[in-house]
């Protein structure tokens, strides 16, 4: 059998003959031009990978570690058969005992036919599961406008104004491959002073109350307002028909006006009085995880939606980490080799203002039993997936009481 990709060689030819097929390996799914930084992502903050260009030569052979796994995929053109890799050796106590509990779950399901019924035939029907992890981060700025109540401010003439991806964000960083995370920062020396334009630099806006017929941008002082007290009159008139002087008013019949003191401009709440706003600008920084999934199976486990397969638990068969991950090697799986060049070739796109930080790309077996169980010449069928045995059942059941209609523990599916 031919060796591993990264098995040790002791004599000078195999070396250069491995060298020779790593080289033609790593070609595989790159795309020409492409840069592939030095880099370890070990470090939380490696300057290589937050550097404002990536330009770097190409990567050792033994930076990505390729997992050789020996025989898989069977029919798919390995040597194996997919059955023995991850195999459930289930009797037919386990296999009752499981859908008995799966029934058991279920809202006026009958459990006799879990009992009673003849298992017919039970099947392997492995899948495989590829996902492709990208682990990007995401920078953009705005701009964010507070009052300028004085003081010293952190504008250009403390510095030159730094870029979004100039920042030392490294106390900031997450544990990658975290689903998202979002973060703040102040961009340094993006600090100026404007004038403000809801009030056009006076620290207050036109009166309504008393200048409510004046010109836009102007306004009069010492207007007063009718007295609400008298309505305009000094007096108060009382019922046996004599009139008192308003208190209110002091007889003037007008007072000056409540809002604004008669000053003609309220107070601006944009800028609090002061005339003027200070605007700065804020990097907002997003980490987050976009994945590509796929699913490859046979023809007997296709009515099972990939998502049963993505959460079900099974065999790793290989595991791989870098900047960005190249297709997995399997010396003696020609259909492995294959899948992962699609899920590598599937990977999702990054966003023009984003950069990929990691990529993780996975492969797993995931072992699946098809039951067929029968009586008096009706039939059903069901899965038992992953290392947890979950069973997935998806349309008929023979001994469903309310034909899936009632809704009275639809609290169970949650």
């Amino acid at each position: 059998m031919e060796e591993p990709l990264l098995s040790g060689q002791s004599s000078e030819s195999g070396e250069k003959e491995s060298d020779d097929k790593w080289s033609s390996y790593q070609s595989v799914g790159r795309r020409p031009g492409s840069v592939f930084p030095t880099s370890s992502v070990s470090d939380a903050y490696s300057p290589s990978l937050h550097a404002a260009l990536l330009s770097s030569p190409e990567p050792h052979r033994n930076e990505q570690a390729i997992v050789y796994q020996g025989v898989y995929g069977g029919d798919y053109g390995g040597t194996g058969t997919p059955s023995e890799v991850g195999r459930q050796i289930l009797d037919e106590v386990e296999i009752r005992e499981l859908l008995i509990d799966h029934v058991g779950h279920r809202c006026c399901w009958g459990s006799r036919p879990a009992r009673t019924w003849n298992i017919h035939t039970v099947e392997d029907c492995n899948v495989y599961v590829g996902t492709l992890d990208t682990f990007i981060e995401e920078r953009d700025t705005i701009k964010e406008t507070k009052p300028y109540l004085g003081g010293n401010i952190d504008g250009k003439d403390k510095g030159p104004e730094l870029g979004i991806w100039e920042l030392d964000l490294r106390s900031q960083f997450p544990v990658l491959f975290v689903p998202y995370q979002e973060s703040r920062a102040k961009i340094p020396h993006s600090e100026i002073i404007e004038k403000c334009s809801g009030c056009a630099g006076r620290g207050g806006i036109v009166c309504s109350t008393c200048n409510v017929n004046q010109e836009p941008g102007f306004h009069k002082e010492n207007q007063m307002i009718q007295c609400p007290t008298c309505y305009g009159r000094g007096l108060i008139a009382h019922r046996d028909g004599s009139d008192t002087t308003c208190v209110k008013c002091d007889a003037k019949g007008s007072i000056p006006c409540a809002a604004c003191g008669s000053r003609g401009l309220i107070k601006c709440e944009t800028c609090r009085g002061s005339g003027s706003l200070v605007t700065r600008s804020i990097c907002i920084v997003k980490w987050k995880t976009v994945s590509t999934r796929k699913v490859s199976g046979t023809s007997g486990a296709a009515s099972v939606p990939d998502e049963v397969f993505h959460r079900a638990k099974g065999v790793q068969l290989c595991n791989t980490q870098a900047y960005q991950c190249t297709p997995a090697f399997f010396a003696d799986s020609f259909f492995l080799n294959k899948f992962s060049s699609e899920v590598i070739a599937d990977r999702a796109s990054v966003p023009p203002s984003a950069r990929v930080i990691c990529e993780r790309h996975t492969i797993s077996v995931v072992p699946v039993i098809r039951v067929t169980m029968a009586h008096r010449g009706r039939s059903f069928s069901f899965y038992i997936i992953g290392n947890d045995r979950e069973v997935y059942l998806k349309d008929y059941y023979p001994s469903r009481f309310c034909w899936g209609l009632c809704p009275c523990l639809e609290w169970l599916k949650f």
